[in-house]
């Protein structure tokens, strides 16, 4: 996870600096430089809940305007990356996942946070996708699907309630070709995410099932796939998978 964080945190540098001004697709309303002062703004936000083993507040702290794009994100990952080498991954930190408080639940989502606005970097430039690595995906699509959607939708069902108000129980299997799958079920009390190994997608009535390689499925999930192509297969009835990329929209913003 700290060699992917590593990794695409340089790769996102490299890209947006040839171009602080462009607009990006992928967050409407952002250009290149604001995407940047964000993700420079979450790590250093994730330093503070390590060190306090609390939520920062009031937050953001004030002058972090008058720093670059650019120096504020080397700034606050030279912060971060020294937090978690000074940290054991087991160490306590005050996280929004009530079942995970520790420095893992950080550096995992700060390495997932990182891939998909790298991402957004290089779709907001029109340059090349980096590649993805098979296990960084896979394990963002578990996040995506099981803590985002899943536990967010329970934690915070008020937030879902407008995508949720008319769940009848619809079935999606999201899978991975040749890799493991997620069974979710919808309903007015919440979406739960569960693991769907074969025997459990074949014995389990389906209304609609997502599926293609790691990478391609979790920029799905995201709404992060460049524009005209897409290597997944989104199949079945349209209204489940409406329903599903709501319940993503609701729990991602």
């Amino acid at each position: 996870m700290l060699e992917c964080l590593a990794d695409d945190y340089a790769r996102l540098r490299e890209v947006a600096a040839s171009d602080l001004t462009a607009t990006v697709p992928s967050c409407p309303g952002w250009t290149v430089a604001d995407l940047v002062r964000h993700v420079a703004e979450v790590y250093l936000h994730k330093v503070a809940c390590m060190r306090l083993n609390a939520f920062p507040d009031p937050w953001p702290p004030a002058g972090l305007q008058s720093e670059g794009p650019i120096e504020l994100l080397d700034r606050a990952y030279a912060e971060l990356a020294a937090e978690f080498a000074a940290r054991d991954a087991t160490d306590p930190s005050r996280t929004w996942h009530e079942p995970d408080q520790t420095v893992g639940f950080w550096i995992r989502r700060m390495a997932q946070e990182t891939v998909i606005h790298r991402l957004d970097a290089e779709l907001a430039l029109d340059v090349p996708v980096a590649a993805i690595p098979d296990d960084l995906a896979v394990d963002g699509i578990d996040e995506v699907l099981k803590l985002f959607v899943g536990y967010g939708s329970h934690a915070w069902l008020e937030d879902f309630q407008p995508v949720l108000a008319g769940a009848t129980g619809r079935t999606v299997i999201v899978g991975v070709n040749d890799g493991p799958g997620w069974l979710i079920r919808t309903e007015k009390t919440g979406a739960d995410v569960s693991d769907a190994d074969p025997a459990t997608a074949a014995s389990t009535p389906l209304d609609a099932t997502v599926s293609g390689d790691a990478a391609g499925v979790l920029r799905w999930l995201w709404a992060r796939e460049s524009p005209g192509r897409s290597d997944v297969q989104a199949e079945g009835d349209e209204a489940t998978l409406t329903e599903l990329r709501n319940l993503l929209v609701a729990s991602t913003q």
